[in-house]
């Protein structure tokens, strides 16, 4: 391997064939943008759990539980419209359907501030849920457009990196919207911080970050390629080698290339891998959801302290992804890159239910390896539907295991507020997170789907592929 590269700057292609230039500027000219709006995305989708620390004092109704229902309802509107939003990237245009997502979650994120009920924010989630269904795994699908299947979980760790670095800006940044009209203990003084237009702080956390998507969404709209062969900014010579491998790809297949739909939606192999994911993302979220109010009810911490602490697990999701999508491109193994990941982050769990009262400093590390376990699997995990299954059949399961696993998204909060709410207590939940990560992870061994693929006879190496890894 090469010593003098950076994994995360691919700067230029080490040979000068068409395909590894035509390889290069893709990821130069699509994953920045893309990686920007997932990360607006995230961030609209779960700042809930930031607001909620000064949202509840304004709205006494508001508890753990209506907080833990309420962010996890945007997922039935999810539910929804995924397979069909996936299948109009397959068919139609990528580049004008993630603008029209953007722009409507941006104008529902903001709407937000106007909740005063429980049954307006989980009005709201609701339509939030809508208008962002299909963007996730359009995207996991318009990156098969593009890369091929060497780089493809290299190109989608890229793309899901954006979720950690979005926790890990937007608590300090949403900490100082916060202050908005709330007061404020500076040396013994009690400071007022005055509302802006009426409005208080939680209130603008949900419109400074909803108008950032209906602006990207205007710049996808002009910027965004859907195929290579519409690409001017690649040259002709570029654009041919590009499509040439992925035609080549398709011909290649095990699944043929034209599968139906509903072939690959009745899959078994696709079924088990929803229920997979399922698992795993009610582990995801009643992490994030929770671990925010987990920390300030065992420490009592002050805000500014919490937001910072936060920012921690992120960390180590951001490396855990990089390092996953690397070595499973490299390797050719997906399924053990997937499952190990989610073993960690189950492990974390278990000691931080079974220990009494942990230091601060061990708890944080805990939830350090358990935001790693449940982020660093996913781009392994999503490089398996498209091993056996190719075109529309491939588009439409990626949207059935994303929707149906989200709904996860839904059980983990509202399990870890009814169980908080019930018995006084966050472990109870914790306990449940942990033995679903658990049945994720063994589905994951046990279907088989991924295994290392042995190298052909006569194979040279990727030359990117040697180039890029060591840019860690």
């Amino acid at each position: 391997m090469a010593n003098d590269d950076s994994y995360l700057e691919p700067l230029r292609p080490p040979t000068n064939s068409p395909l590894d230039r035509a390889r290069i500027k893709a990821y130069w000219r699509l994953i920045p943008l893309l990686f920007l709006s997932y990360m607006i995305a995230y961030v609209d989708r779960a700042n809930v759990a930031i607001a909620k620390l000064t949202m509840a004092r304004d709205l006494p109704h508001f508890d753990n539980a209506v907080f833990g229902f309420g962010a996890g309802v945007f997922f039935f509107g999810y539910f929804l419209l995924e397979i069909p939003g996936t299948l109009i990237v397959e068919r139609w245009s990528a580049r004008k359907w993630i603008c029209r997502i953007m722009i409507s979650w941006g104008i529902m994120a903001g709407l937000t501030a106007l909740v005063r009920e429980p049954w307006h924010f989980y009005t709201i989630r609701f339509l939030l849920g809508l208008a962002e269904a299909g963007f996730y795994p359009g995207v996991i699908v318009y990156l098969t457009h593009w890369f091929p299947t060497r780089d493809r979980a290299r190109a989608l760790a890229y793309f899901f990196i954006a979720t950690p670095i979005a926790q890990f800006m937007s608590p300090k940044l949403s900490n100082i919207l916060l202050r908005i009209g709330t007061d404020e203990t500076v040396n013994g003084v009690v400071v007022h911080h005055p509302e802006v237009w009426g409005l208080e702080g939680w209130q603008w956390v949900y419109i400074a970050w909803g108008i950032p998507a209906v602006i990207l969404g205007f710049v996808v709209f002009f910027f965004l390629t859907d195929r290579p062969g519409q690409a001017k900014w690649l040259e002709p010579d570029e654009r041919e080698a590009l499509e040439q491998e992925l035609r080549r790809e398709k011909a290649l297949h095990p699944g043929g290339r034209h599968m139906s739909v509903w072939k690959g939606l009745s899959d078994p192999k696709v079924l088990i891998l929803a229920a997979a994911y399922f698992f795993v993302v009610t582990g995801n979220y009643g992490i994030e959801f929770f671990m925010p109010s987990i920390l300030e009810r065992w420490y009592n911490l002050k805000l500014d302290r919490l937001t910072w602490l936060i920012i921690l697990p992120p960390l180590g999701s951001l490396v855990g992804q990089v390092f996953i999508g690397w070595s499973s491109d490299r390797t050719r193994e997906r399924r053990l890159h997937a499952a190990i990941p989610i073993y960690m982050g189950v492990a974390a769990l278990a000691t931080m239910v079974m220990l009494d009262a942990p230091p601060l400093w061990l708890t944080v590390c805990l939830f350090v390896v358990a935001m790693t376990g449940v982020k660093a699997y996913l781009p392994a995990f999503w490089s398996l539907p498209t091993l056996f299954l190719s075109e529309s059949a491939a588009a439409g399961s990626i949207g059935l295991i994303n929707s149906v696993g989200n709904l996860g998204g839904w059980i983990g909060p509202w399990v870890m507020g009814f169980v908080e709410k019930a018995t006084g207590s966050f472990r109870g939940g914790l306990t449940y997170l942990a033995v679903s990560m658990t049945v994720s992870a063994t589905i994951i061994v046990m279907l088989g789907v991924g295994k290392r693929a042995a190298s052909k006879p006569g194979e040279k190496p990727d030359p990117l592929a040697e180039a890029l890894p060591e840019r860690a």
